[in-house]
């Protein structure tokens, strides 16, 4: 998985593959980019030349020397076995919206299945059945994610406002912003009973800032039919919140902002100098930050979205940073734990498109095999795979 392979993406779903043949497979962190050990199988070698997938085959004696390197306390390296095929969902509506999401993406092209669901599902308790959840470009404030004031009169904008307050309707709910809530409280409380979350672009902010406003009005009339709370601001209760706090809500419903959690509209960068660096994690200590990290590269290039990345001083102490821009102060890449679970926060909307915009047509990965920003969502795709190992830090 270093320089060498010629399709990273879908050496993740060869990985995935093998693990739902009843196939062994470890994963060599820190090990010429973080690459797969499999035993040698005549038909997991036959699928790598279907999918273009570069390997190498290892005599015994080299795949010993290879594994005692590894062991070696000195060597920041570790072996991790990956045991299952995560069950995967993903969050989005039914109808179709005008934007792509880069994890259906590279689910798609790395040939890794997954199921979509949406409120219904969630509120229905089909969340259990899974293992990973992403969520992707979503509001769960109830503000139609703050394209009113540009797409007010797009046929999508209005007719996803149809869908939103019609289903709410149907489950019982008085306002979408309340229905919006419920699935956040769902989804948390999937993730404290031992599922993992992976959130882009404004899955991430949205999702925080719903969980610390409950019971407090902060949608405009435009939204729900009636003013915001005033004092919207001061009950927020930030305990709530998964990953940030004290963050300032954006009260200008015209704004496509929701609070300064994101750092989009006042950033120095642009797509010449906007880059992220990934942490350095003890692959024996920190193992789980160390498969998260896991790269070809460790300087990334930035991309945009509706929530590009979060300002530093923001998150919570409690969450660990495993990619920032240093001198910008903003963190693109961060990992915690509630209860049981954990989840991944990464900012922007699609890791090879610098600035996404609504219609855009989606990316192609065919044209970026190697793409080291869609590679940190596939550390996640895999991450739940892995053998738990109790943590030293």
């Amino acid at each position: 998985m270093d320089e060498d392979q010629k399709n990273h993406l879908k050496a993740y779903g060869i990985a995935y593959w093998t693990i739902s043949k009843q196939v062994e497979v470890d994963w060599l962190l820190n090990y010429r980019g973080g690459s797969f050990l499999i035993k040698y199988n005549k038909t997991v070698e036959d699928e790598c030349k279907i999918r273009g997938v570069s390997y190498e085959v290892l005599a015994d004696g080299k795949v010993v020397n290879l594994l005692n390197e590894i062991s070696d306390p000195s060597v920041n390296m570790e072996m991790v076995k990956l045991e299952k095929t995560p069950k995967i969902a993903v969050y989005s509506p039914k109808s179709k919206l005008p934007w792509d999401d880069a994890v259906t993406l590279v689910l798609t092209y790395a040939e890794i299945p997954y199921d979509v669901i949406y409120d219904d599902d969630i509120l229905q308790d089909k969340l259990n059945k899974y293992d990973w959840l992403h969520l992707h470009h979503e509001d769960f404030t109830g503000q139609y994610g703050r394209f009113w004031s540009t797409f007010r009169y797009a046929n999508w904008y209005q007719e996803d406002v149809k869908n939103q307050e019609s289903m709410a309707k149907r489950l019982g709910y008085k306002k979408v912003s309340e229905m919006k809530l419920a699935v956040a409280k769902h989804i948390k409380e999937y993730c404290a009973g031992g599922g993992f979350l992976f959130a882009m672009c404004s899955g991430t902010d949205s999702f925080d800032i719903a969980l610390a406003a409950e019971g407090v009005d902060i949608c405009a009339a435009m939204f729900d039919g009636d003013a915001a709370d005033p004092d919207a601001q001061s009950k927020l209760d930030y305990n709530k919140a998964l990953a940030f706090q004290n963050f300032k809500l954006d009260n200008n419903p015209m704004n496509y902002e929701f609070s300064d959690i994101d750092v989009t509209q006042n950033r120095p960068l642009n797509e010449s100098n906007d880059y992220f660096t990934l942490f350095d994690f003890s692959a024996k200590w920190d193992l789980v930050p160390t498969m998260l990290t896991q790269n070809h590269d460790k300087v990334i290039k930035g991309f945009m979205g509706q929530t590009t990345a979060f300002r530093k001083n923001l998150v919570k102490t409690s969450v660990t940073v495993l990619g920032e821009n240093k001198g910008a102060a903003e963190v693109r890449y961060l990992h915690g734990e509630i209860g049981k679970g954990q989840f991944t926060f990464y900012g922007g909307h699609d890791p090879e498109d610098y600035q996404h915009a609504v219609g855009d047509p989606p990316t192609d990965l065919n044209l970026h095999p190697n793409s080291p920003g869609y590679r940190l969502i596939l550390n996640n795709v895999l991450f739940p795979a892995a053998k738990k190992k109790p943590q030293k830090t």
